[in-house]
Parts: structure tokens; sequence; C-alpha cells
């Protein structure tokens, strides 16, 4: 299949270049150093167990460029999707697959859904319905993304850990083509399940997302420790009970318990979260889809989110302080 991956950092860089040496014709939508880098030597791929590999990919910086694709994997942070959506109208055909890979609740949440908030958009992640505009939620697969990469230098991805990425049509459908993609992510290497309920599987993931991601950009501190910290682990708590009631309102099976969850998290160590790097890297936070959204959510089913709505407060006002100064927030040890 042609296959084109907007956003190609280190989880679409992954997929990448998996694909492509399972025989798929790959492009990648990248730019500057890692855009000079992959047309100069490729992409490489260097695995958990230390194996290497490398994809003589396509690349470019001029989405137009790439043609109209089979299967649309969109690789970029939540929040960067909405600038180039009217752009990727140029890669979509009639039976085009576009599969969805952002942490968060997506912007497509409410589409067929079902009851009485079917249709409805979720501002928080796609304002002004930029994104619904210029992407048919009919083209739309869900997916929910397990594994951990780096990108560790132009080019080259590091995978830490986790071959899993879930799919899932949005009403739950079994479809020929969610198998055919299925079996071209299991033919490439991957684990990929096809659930039939896509919503309560990116809940679990969006629950540690919501609390752990902006507690420790607020605390610099790693999964472990907030979940052994008896105060943080209390607000992790608080927490992930008001999410769970948002989510049971919109008809979300929890399948593990809260204290599961928490214990699941603690089990992953001294782990950095995303929100964590990017508050250290300088990089534009996740904010809106890991956590406004949740709160969104809250709102239209009359859910209160005290404890979810004081963290956001704390985590926005950070994330617009460093926007401001232009700068980055690092403990560097004595």
């Amino acid at each position: 299949m042609k296959i084109c991956v907007a956003g190609a950092g280190a989880i679409g860089g992954m997929l990448a270049v998996k694909l492509a040496n399972a025989g798929h014709e790959v492009t990648v939508i990248v730019r500057g150093a890692n855009l000079a880098a992959v047309r100069a030597q490729g992409m490489k791929l260097i695995m958990e167990d230390g194996s290497e590999l490398v994809a003589r990919l396509k690349a470019t910086d001029v989405i137009g460029e790439a043609g109209v694709q089979d299967v649309l994997i969109l690789g970029m942070k939540a929040h960067q999707v909405a600038p180039i959506a009217p752009q990727l109208q140029s890669l979509m055909g009639a039976e085009t697959m576009v599969v969805t890979t952002q942490n968060g609740i997506p912007w497509w949440y409410f589409c067929k859904h079902g009851g009485a908030y079917e249709g409805r958009r979720v501002e928080s992640v796609d304002p002004g319905g930029v994104i619904a505009a210029n992407i048919d939620y009919e083209k739309v697969i869900g997916c929910i993304v397990y594994p951990a990469a780096e990108i560790v230098a132009p080019g080259v991805i590091r995978h830490i850990e986790g071959l899993r990425f879930s799919l899932g049509e949005l009403d739950g459908a079994d479809t020929q083509r969610i198998k055919r993609l299925a079996q071209s992510f299991i033919a490439a290497g991957f684990k990929t399940p096809v659930t039939s309920d896509i919503r309560s599987e990116l809940w679990v993931k969006l629950w540690g997302n919501c609390t752990f991601n902006p507690i420790s950009a607020l605390t610099h501190a790693t999964l472990e420790d907030i979940c052994q910290f008896p105060l943080t682990r209390e607000l992790a708590t608080n927490m992930m009970t008001e999410a769970q009631n948002i989510g049971e309102k919109l008809g979300v099976k929890f399948r593990i318990s809260l204290e599961k969850r928490i214990a699941g998290a603690q089990a992953v160590g001294q782990h950095k979260t995303s929100m964590l790097q990017d508050v250290e890297a300088g990089k534009e936070i996740e904010l809106e889809a890991l956590v406004g959204s949740v709160i969104e959510l809250g709102k239209i089913t009359a859910t209160p989110t005290p404890h979810l709505s004081a963290v956001y407060a704390c985590a926005a006002l950070l994330a617009k302080t460093l926007s401001q100064q232009r700068g980055r927030l690092k403990i560097i040890p004595l």
C-alpha cells in the first residue's frame, strides 16, 4: 500500500521504517535536520534488542508533493494537527484510511458515538472545527499507541519498549478495511488487535495521561515518585476518579480498577512523562488534548472536576510562562 506518515517523529518514524521494510511504499512528512538526514541516508530504527533497520523513504516537507495515499498516519501531537489539516486533503482519495495516533481525547470523539452527544465538537482539541472540516470522519480509524520511542539523532529513532498499536473503527464495526490495515501492521512486526470499543481503550490510557503528565510537568517527578509520595498519589487518585466519572457517563467501561492503573504506572519506574520531557525541552505541551478536553467533557456531562481543573490551571500558567519566555525548565543536580 501507499502509506504516508505525516509527522514522522519517534512513533511515526518507527511505524514508517517497519512498514517500509514490510514492503509498503512509504512517504514521510518531516522537516529540518530530520528531512536532510532521511534524504541523505534513510531513516534508521534501533530496536530494543539493539538490532537496526534502515529504510529508504520518500521524504518531503511539502505535503502536497506526496500525492494520494491508501493510508495516512497522523503521527504528530494533537495540537499540531489543526495547523496542517487543510493541506492534508491533497493526500486523501475516496478510499484513504486516516489513522489517528494522538494521545488524549481526539477531535472525532463524538463522531459515530451515538446518543445525545452524537456529532458534537470537542472545542479544546478542534477549535473552530478546522480538523473536522478537512478530514472526513468516515475515513478515520482510531489507534491507541502503546510503544515508547525517542529520536536520538536526525533520522535516527530508538525503540524503548512495546509494539502494540490497537486499532478500531469509530462505530466498532469489524470492516474489511480495518482487517487489511491490522494485517499490514502485524506483518511489519507490530501487535495489532482490532477493538470493537476504541473509546474504552482510549480512556484507560488517558486515565493516566490526564493525571500523571500534568503532575509530573509541575513537580518534575517521575511516575514512580508520584505514585510513592502519599500526597501526589492521593491527588492522582482524585483526578482519576473525576475522569472515570466522566467516562462512565459517556458509556465507557473501565475494565481495570483505579488502583491497578496506578500500580501499573508505578511499575514503569523512574520514567519521565512526555509532558515533563516537553517542559524540559521547551516544547509546547499537550495540555488541551490530555487535560483540557477531559474538563470540557466534564462540563458537557455536568460532572465536577475540581482536582483536574486546579492542576490544569497551574499547568496552563506554566505553559504560558515558558512560551512567553521562550524557555525551558529543568532540574539540574548541584
